[in-house]
């Protein structure tokens, strides 16, 4: 019964973009432990996400390009650079805190990433921050701030994740320059 609620309100959150996500990361850790913990986050935050790609792909055109046009024109240009790698790229997003997933979610159907690329890097590319909040989650009282999850060294091996998925990308390009 608690899972289901907790999978009810995360969803509601990922597809109408409520804050509190990572509270819920830390809530599944602190009761299901770290391997039921993960699957159910990044269950739920595909989920969501895929709610939220949906419901932008349907109505959410003319809000996304008011609120962000130069952030969406960006975006579109980069995407279209790398087409023949996009899930390379997408998971370099989603696995490093570049973009906030926030925007991935809406802007994505927006520049045409395909939904299948979309739903994969989404579904790979969020276990690393997963796992961190979830672990993180069994030591839940001795946190003292949000901002004690994502220390340098836990950042940089985010970085290091997202760099090891862009590199096929970088090494291809390297052998058409030569």
């Amino acid at each position: 019964m608690l899972s289901f609620l907790i999978v009810s309100m995360s969803k509601l959150e990922k597809t109408f973009m409520i804050p509190g996500t990572i509270f819920m990361s830390l809530l599944a850790g602190a009761l299901f432990g770290v391997v039921k913990g993960v699957i159910l986050v990044v269950f739920n935050a595909t989920a969501g996400a895929t709610c939220c790609f949906f419901l932008s792909k349907l109505i959410g055109r003319p809000l996304i390009t008011w609120l962000w046009p130069d952030k969406l024109r960006f975006f579109q240009a980069e995407i279209g650079k790398r087409r023949d790698k996009l899930l390379n790229y997408m998971l370099f997003l989603r696995i490093t805190p570049t973009l906030p997933n926030l925007f991935i979610n809406l802007a994505s159907p927006i520049v045409d990433v395909p939904f299948h690329v979309f739903f994969l890097a989404t579904l790979v590319g969020l276990i690393p921050a997963a796992y961190i909040t979830v672990r993180a989650g069994l030591a839940i009282g001795d946190l003292k701030s949000v901002k004690d999850l994502y220390d340098f060294k836990t950042l940089s091996v985010l970085f290091l994740i997202g760099f090891i998925s862009i590199l096929p990308t970088i090494l291809k390009r390297k052998k058409i320059y030569e």
